[in-house]
């Protein structure tokens, strides 16, 4: 049954509605086969073609150890709305993307998140057959061989268009780790490919809640750039215009479906794994509770040196693990960067890279349904 709320263990499709009373719910965007564009394509060929490019789906955990330990990604262009509504400073969209494929599953920005077990080596296949542009794979945390680093100049491996290649991945850092494409690495980072690796320790146990969570900043310029579009992308003067969580901006970050709030009830324990897919630092706090950094990079911070925060700075590339209990009073709570013109959409605050902590016994409030409204769901 599908989960609702942020990537990870959220309550189903079910549990959601009985919460909020709905009735319905609204279809999640479509996604047709990809398609691909020539980099020599003109300027009008390009914005012809946006039409054809399917819309990205939020991000999937993918169970690699169900899978025997392999899979396959591929890199599709695709549009990402970020924001497709006119509320709260909307619409916010980058009109093309690089979205990494897992399998047949949909593209999705950020990529999707491959979970394994401390112990169970994987085999990760790029298949760019049908791409247009070189790409790698590089993974970070984890220990691997040389020509499996990922990195087209010190390795000599690029993974050409119309050919595939397998990394072999061994699952020997357990933790939470980025993935991302190594070529021409400002860029392509920057169009989307980019993505979490979780490895479980042995005889790890799960919180009550436990999810997923992407931050980044973006200059959109690059994704109009490759659209077609009359715009130019320096990385050198980058200027980022786009900040979200999950792929999405505030208020579609708030969307049960297509964004990813944190839902919780009260006294439940809750585990965010939190990587920062950006080029900037984001110091992240959430309102109304107090957390423990348990993890970081990987690595298991001990507990006598965890202490109680509710501001966790997090670096480009950096991953934090963090904990706390659902014991406030039952409400609806922000999750944002503190930087705080990084909580906007243009113009407009609040927006961008702003989420929340939503408490089931919440759901059925008018404020919850105004932010619904905001979001675009309609139950």
């Amino acid at each position: 049954m599908t989960d609702i709320g942020a990537p990870g263990d959220g309550p189903s499709r079910r549990d959601f509605l009985k919460a909020t009373g709905a009735g319905g719910l609204a279809a999640a965007a479509g996604c047709t086969a990809p398609s691909s564009r020539d980099p020599q394509t003109t300027r009008q060929q390009a914005m012809n073609s946006q039409s054809s490019l399917p819309t990205t789906s939020p991000p999937e955990v993918v169970n690699v150890d169900e899978q025997g330990g392999k899979v396959t990604l591929k890199s599709a262009p695709a549009k990402h709305q970020v924001h497709p509504l006119d509320t709260m400073g909307g619409p916010v969209e980058l009109p093309q993307v690089w979205a990494f494929q897992a399998d047949d599953r949909d593209p999705s920005v950020p990529g999707p998140i491959l979970r394994t077990t401390e112990g169970e080596d994987m085999e990760v296949t790029l298949d760019n057959t049908d791409g247009k542009r070189p790409h790698t794979l590089h993974f970070h945390g984890v220990q691997k061989t040389w020509e499996n680093d990922g990195v087209p100049t010190t390795t000599g491996i690029t993974v050409k268009p119309g050919e595939k290649h397998t990394y072999q991945i061994p699952a020997n850092v357990p933790g939470t780790h980025l993935y991302h494409c190594h070529f021409q690495t400002p860029r392509h980072i920057e169009m989307g490919m980019f993505g979490i690796l979780r490895v479980d320790p042995k005889g790890y146990e799960p919180a009550d809640r436990e999810y997923f969570m992407t931050v980044k900043e973006w200059d959109s310029s690059l994704s109009r750039m490759m659209a077609g579009e009359s715009a130019s992308y320096n990385p050198r003067k980058r200027n980022p215009d786009v900040f979200t969580i999950n792929g999405k901006s505030a208020p579609r970050t708030l969307h049960p479906e297509d964004g990813s709030p944190i839902i919780v009830k009260k006294g439940e324990t809750v585990r965010l794994h939190l990587v920062n897919g950006g080029y900037m630092s984001h110091p992240m706090h959430i309102h109304n509770h107090r957390f423990q950094k348990v993890e970081k990079d990987g690595g298991t911070i001990p507990k006598a040196a965890r202490y109680d925060q509710d501001v966790t700075n997090i670096a480009p590339a950096e991953r934090h693990t963090i904990e706390f209990t659902a014991d406030a009073d039952p409400g609806i709570y922000l999750m944002h960067c503190h930087k705080v013109n990084h909580v906007m959409n243009g113009r407009t605050y609040p927006g961008g890279m702003l989420n929340g902590v939503v408490y089931e016994d919440a759901m059925d409030t008018d404020i919850f349904k105004q932010l619904m409204e905001y979001a675009g769901y309609q139950g």
